[in-house]
């Protein structure tokens, strides 16, 4: 089994990119003449991915101006929040709504993505699939980060994640979810960590660890660092 359809959230307002994001959405911004957003979409054509769907609302006619010009070798259907903007959980149930697939990729292109992830990410498909979940995060521990100073999110002990103290492990950007998950929610504004906090309730929260160097835009201190690195 395999995953056909991939997400992209591109629809927030970087606000801690300011001034760069003012007038340009944060998808656009580019490290090493690419834009992080054709990085992510790379990234996802090497999965083998069929279809991607991305949200859009902040600056978006820019995203939709960019893709104009590019013909990348999968199916991308641009779908907008609307009149309001729909946070992480309320975007990507508004993007499962024009598919007719049960499984999810689901990317934040403010992680560089790259080649490298592409087998540590089947291997997590592989191990979604053999084990029958309907979620699993992508973690990778702080100590890899290119950021000392991020901080970590969860534990991940036996694939099962955790919110004990330590925290030594932050969320990458990437994950797997069933439709199913969003059974109970309308299309409004609204986390997925809402989502994610119902499942560590349960201990049925998901991890699978990278082993990655880990480079995310967490502020614009970090990505002029990114842009020199």
């Amino acid at each position: 089994m395999k995953i056909n359809t991939a997400l992209i959230l591109c629809a927030g307002f970087g606000k801690r990119l300011n001034p760069l994001t003012l007038k340009k959405p944060k998808p656009l911004l580019q490290i090493k003449n690419q834009t992080i957003l054709e990085d992510c979409i790379d990234t996802i054509i090497k999965l083998r991915v069929e279809n991607i769907f991305l949200n859009t609302f902040y600056l978006s006619k820019q995203i939709n101006d960019f893709f104009k010009d590019k013909n990348f070798p999968v199916k991308i259907k641009i779908i907008d929040d609307g009149r309001d903007i729909l946070d992480t959980g309320g975007g990507i149930l508004n993007m499962i709504n024009y598919s007719d697939s049960d499984d999810f990729f689901v990317f934040n292109p403010d992680t560089i993505w790259n080649e490298n992830y592409v087998s540590e990410i089947n291997d997590m498909q592989k191990y979604y699939f053999q084990n029958n979940l309907n979620n699993i995060l992508l973690l990778v521990n702080k100590k890899l980060s290119f950021d000392n100073n991020l901080g970590g999110d969860f534990n991940l002990k036996d694939n099962i994640i955790n919110k004990s103290v330590e925290k030594n492990f932050i969320y990458t950007g990437c994950q797997i979810l069933n439709k199913n998950l969003f059974n109970e929610y309308d299309v409004k504004n609204f986390s997925v960590t809402k989502i994610w906090n119902r499942l560590l309730t349960k201990q049925q929260l998901i991890g699978f660890e990278s082993t990655n160097k880990f480079y995310h835009l967490t502020n614009l201190e970090i990505f002029k660092k990114l842009k020199g690195f």
